[in-house]
């Protein structure tokens, strides 16, 4: 956190240097904007597939970048709650009173049916320590000119072998994001429609994902109110509290 803040610092004392930014420093910017101390988002995830069409609502609440609570609203999924903890994942059914901890090959099953697999929740301290990165110039994104990163995997607890982000040059979010396997094949797509600001800081708003090794589906991610640095309920991403 102290270099994020002394490259802050910089870019705002030398201003025309942050055109000539190193791949790592557009990284620590982009970390720095979707990171946050605490954060508190309602929104749906709607899933299409060949059954048709599924929208499921969730209240979400983050603390850092190694803490998520995800509880889910919709009628049909009212009570279900996921929580991350590091890289571990839990899952809780109401219904059954019952508390499952992840392993092995389930991290990466669906959540909820979607595009989206547990395993995507789950990472290291930071992108940096997880992957080494090189900048491949610059394209632009429905409109939005962009930094094009290559980050290759340093170790094997991250998912995805390789990542290609395209980062606005603007507002330091992902506009779009490409992840592929060790033999080059991609496997998913992510791409960001909308953004909102709020307290200073660009967020995706409405996100689109689709996993390649599927067939005619995608997840649509919208945010409907996003919170940032509230104070949390004490104990929210406690195991304890996760079967109220």
């Amino acid at each position: 956190m102290k270099k994020i803040i002394w490259v802050l610092i910089l870019s705002a004392a030398f201003g025309a240097a942050v055109s000539a930014q190193t791949a790592e420093e557009i990284v620590m910017f982009l970390e720095a904007n979707q990171v946050h101390d605490t954060a508190k988002t309602e929104g749906d995830m709607i899933v299409h597939d060949r059954f048709g069409t599924k929208t499921i609502s969730f209240i979400s609440y983050a603390r850092g970048e190694e803490e998520t609570l995800i509880e889910f609203t919709s009628k049909h999924e009212r009570g279900q709650k996921i929580l991350r903890t590091g890289d571990q994942i839990y899952l809780y059914y109401p219904d059954a009173s019952e508390l499952i901890r992840l392993q092995g090959s389930a991290m990466r099953d669906s959540v909820m049916g979607s595009d989206m697999s547990y395993e995507d929740m789950t990472g290291g301290k930071g992108l940096l320590e997880d992957y080494q990165v090189e900048l491949k110039g610059s394209e632009t994104v429905n409109g939005n000119p962009c930094h094009k990163l290559v980050l290759t995997a340093r170790n094997r607890r991250v998912p995805y072998y390789q990542q290609t982000l395209w980062v606005d040059k603007l507002e330091y979010v992902t506009r779009r994001g490409h992840q592929f396997s060790r033999s080059g094949d991609l496997l998913k797509e992510m791409e960001v429609i909308e953004i909102a600001r709020t307290d200073g800081k660009t967020i995706p708003k409405h996100i689109v994902i689709r996993d390649r090794l599927k067939r005619n589906t995608e997840t649509e991610f919208i945010m409907r109110d996003i919170e940032i640095g509230l104070t949390l309920p004490a104990g929210v991403f406690s195991l304890e509290e996760l079967t109220w």
